[in-house]
């Protein structure tokens, strides 16, 4: 793809020893409250805990979205889903949503258009190697393959250098094969090899003459929800009280989720050993917010598939010895669709035009100091879950353990307020995120509250954007 037109500046910068590479973790579906050293009591995460040590940990950090290939297609792009018009997972076939609701959501997406310019290709201009591993999810199934790479919009397409497709260790390599189903008879502190992060650990590895941007994106922790590893999900199960309602599935989520934690710390490790670690930049983050049937994402409202803040709000933490303090905790917020215009920044990169976020390097360097963070916009204008709607619960909770009915929202983030908009009612949410992170008291309505230039500033910003937005359905009753 030629850059040339679409770069704000026009000097490239040729690679330099003080370029650092770029590290770039990214879970599935890894809730707020799953890690260790984000206050979860069962789980151990030694490793993400160390890292958050050696860096800074951000406990206001943001997912682009409430659902995985919109996610990462805003990771990437440095655009809001509402810009990019990617806002649902991808599919086999074009078309819309089944369900029989009073709007209809926009017809899928399918790929992330080439013509979208990806970190990759901003930062292939200034010298960087490119390499990616793990799930893309952002174009159609391949051959009705879920999750399997397309030739034409695969990550070769966007701007990877060395791309290969795995599924490593996670269950969907094995399936629903019963044998492989049971558990491994592995000694305490050992795990099953992934071929996916070995992969990885390779690359890592082997010589480089350029800095390299490394996008490493765990299938871990998204469902099938199952380990192999006994020795582990034994230790989970006894780290769990016994009347919890959901001790038995958390003791393979919470398996899994060491397991992430293990594959990360053998990346790190592999860094280490290779002598990058020291000149190298490293963001752990996650697509989205907890599943609802696990952990729950608890003290934060909601899930994955919703705009509360459990299903946006996400760990995140950067570590880059000498550059980034150690051992601090921000409450900045963030977002992902900011690490575009971050890594650019420190790679010396030009930055495409008409991206929607902001570097946040400034930021990294100074977690304590204050900075005036952006606005942050969120789209999500369809219908969740498509099967069983009709049935699933009205209300969304907190940590409540089932898959909640969510209708088209939008939300956007200034400063300490937060407004929702729930387009099928035409109904509006505000919070006050600074007294009410759990979003349980909405202000919307409250007298002596201005609420009104929120409201005109979400609207105008979906406008801005070109959102697309749900229509009535043609099938549903009209007044």
């Amino acid at each position: 793809m030629m850059l040339s037109a679409v770069l704000v500046s026009h000097s490239l910068h040729a690679a330099t020893s003080s370029q650092p590479n770029i590290l770039f973790i990214l879970a599935d579906d890894l809730g707020w409250s799953d890690l260790a050293c984000y206050g979860n009591p069962f789980f151990e995460t030694p490793n993400l805990d160390q890292l958050a040590e050696d860096g800074v940990r951000f406990t206001q950090a943001y997912a682009p979205a409430p659902i995985c290939s919109a996610s990462r297609a805003s990771y990437l792009t440095g655009k809001t889903t509402a810009r990019l018009g990617f806002e649902f997972v991808t599919k086999n076939e074009p078309g819309y949503q089944p369900n029989k609701t009073p709007l209809r959501a926009p017809p899928f997406t399918l790929n992330l258009p080439l013509e979208e310019v990806t970190i990759p290709e901003v930062l292939k201009p200034a010298g960087y190697e490119t390499a990616f591993f793990g799930k893309w999810h952002l174009n159609s199934h391949y051959q009705g393959k879920y999750l399997a790479w397309s030739p034409e919009f695969g990550p070769r397409s966007q701007g990877f250098d060395t791309a290969q497709e795995d599924f490593g260790a996670h269950p969907y390599s094995y399936g629903k094969d019963k044998e492989k189903r049971s558990f491994l008879n592995l000694k305490r502190g050992d795990f099953p090899t992934d071929s996916m992060n070995q992969r990885a650990i390779r690359f890592m590895k082997r010589k480089h003459d350029k800095p390299f941007f490394l996008m490493v994106s765990h299938f871990h922790v998204h469902t099938p929800i199952h380990t192999r590893v006994k020795w582990l999900h034994d230790q989970v199960l006894e780290s769990i009280p016994a009347n919890h309602p959901r001790r038995a599935e958390l003791a393979h989520y919470g398996s899994m989720v060491t397991t992430l934690d293990h594959e990360v710390g053998l990346l790190l490790k592999a860094l280490e050993e290779s002598g990058h670690r020291d000149n190298t930049l490293v963001i752990f983050t996650s697509d989205n917010g907890g599943h609802p049937e696990f952990y729950g994402n608890a003290p934060l409202r909601g899930s994955k598939w919703n705009l509360y803040e459990g299903g946006i709000r996400v760990p995140f933490m950067a570590s880059w010895p000498g550059q980034i303090p150690e051992g601090e905790t921000c409450k900045i917020p963030v977002v992902g669709y900011q690490l575009l215009a971050t890594f650019a920044e420190v790679a010396g990169a030009s930055v495409p035009e008409g991206i929607d976020g902001k570097s946040v390097a400034g930021i990294l360097k100074a977690p304590l100091t204050p900075h005036r963070h952006q606005e942050f916009l969120w789209h999500f204008p369809y219908y969740h879950p498509e099967k069983g709607y009709d049935k699933a619960p009205g209300i969304i909770g907190v940590n409540d353990g089932y898959t909640s009915r969510t209708t088209p929202m939008s939300a956007l983030r200034a400063g300490q307020w937060k407004v929702l908009y729930f387009h099928e009612e035409k109904r509006y949410e505000v919070y006050d995120l600074s007294k009410d992170p759990h979003e349980t008291s909405d202000l919307s309505k409250t007298p002596g509250m201005v609420v009104g230039p929120l409201k005109e500033f979400l609207q105008s910003s979906l406008r801005n954007a070109g959102a697309r937005l749900p229509e009535p359905h043609p099938d549903w009753p009209q007044e």
